[in-house]
């Protein structure tokens, strides 16, 4: 098995607790959902906001989806003018036995503009995705 990394990116309307931590949850379960991650296999995940983002930390959404042995860590996204505001991105560490070309990045929202690339996705339905959200809440202790 090797270790992989998958990335995704998102933006919030507010810097808002609740905004922030809607997006992050949505991008992490769909990097999470897409790629078949299993929390045991985690090895670690850092989460990083732009700097007109500091109402909650974005590393709480994958605490909320049960991820409590994986090392998590936030900072800041370098400053470059005319770069996307208001961002989160994620960038996971996982054990796994896909092959580089078989990860896939999630760029949500605003952020398909970061690569657009890689911003094809099949249709999702946020409301199952909610749906699937809560579930994993409600599994924790």
């Amino acid at each position: 098995m090797l270790v992989r990394g998958v990335r995704g990116a998102t933006t919030v309307d507010a810097n808002d607790r609740d905004a922030i931590l809607t997006a992050s949850r949505q991008l992490l379960a769909m990097m999470i959902r897409l790629n078949a991650i299993e929390p045991e296999d985690v090895a670690s995940a850092t989460f990083t906001v732009t700097k007109d983002l500091d109402a909650e930390f974005p590393a709480l959404a994958a605490r909320q989806l049960g991820w409590l042995d994986v090392p998590l860590l936030c900072g800041y996204e370098i400053s470059v003018p005319g770069s996307l505001q208001k961002c989160v991105r994620i960038l996971v560490h996982w054990n796994t036995d896909k092959r580089q070309n078989e990860v896939q990045h999630v760029y949500i929202k605003d952020a398909v503009k970061l690569r657009p690339d890689l911003s094809v996705l099949p249709p999702v339905d946020l409301d199952e995705l909610e749906q699937w959200i809560n579930d994993q809440m409600r599994k924790l202790p």
